[in-house]
């Protein structure tokens, strides 16, 4: 499976702009994954339901299915989290998972970048990132600079870019 990754800080918009280049990569015709990293407790259950119940009562995995969908819930307890390789393992065959987060990662990768969050640029410190969409200009940048609201261009350059 190939990888492309997507990094930048909180706001700058990563989630709506993975979310057209799926959109666009599906349309091509590609089968298309994401891995996403949250840097928090998350939890895709809810207290009362069935499947929380049997994880707070212990279960070290639920898998919860429908006639829709699936999900398989794993509980670290205390154990490390596990790498991004081991994670993509864990995915089923694809043509391009895109990757959200992980921005320490070695896999090639675009910043995203909002001048109005204020924050720095993460290109000049990080070797894995190839490319940058910003809504600004990096003249020094030695990297390619996309428009951050040029999808199409943006999806052929991970496309294209994913080892």
């Amino acid at each position: 499976m190939k990888v492309f990754g997507f990094a930048g800080w909180s706001g700058a918009g990563k989630t709506t702009l993975i979310r057209q280049v799926i959109t666009r990569l599906v349309g091509q015709g590609l089968r298309v994954s994401t891995l996403k990293h949250a840097h928090h407790a998350f939890d895709i259950d809810h207290p009362g339901k069935d499947s929380w119940e049997h994880r707070k009562a212990g279960a070290s995995e639920v898998l919860v299915v429908s006639d829709i969908r699936w999900a398989l819930m794993h509980e670290l307890n205390g154990a490390p989290e596990p790498s991004l390789g081991e994670l993509l393992g864990k995915l089923a065959p694809a043509d391009l998972v895109l990757i959200e987060g992980f921005k320490r990662s070695d896999h090639p990768k675009m910043e995203v970048y909002r001048a109005a969050n204020g924050k720095p640029p993460l290109h000049p410190e990080d070797s894995t990132i190839i490319g940058i969409a910003s809504d600004s200009a990096f003249p020094e940048a030695t990297v390619p600079v996309l428009p951050l609201d040029d999808i199409a261009a943006i999806a052929e350059f991970a496309r294209d870019h994913a080892q």
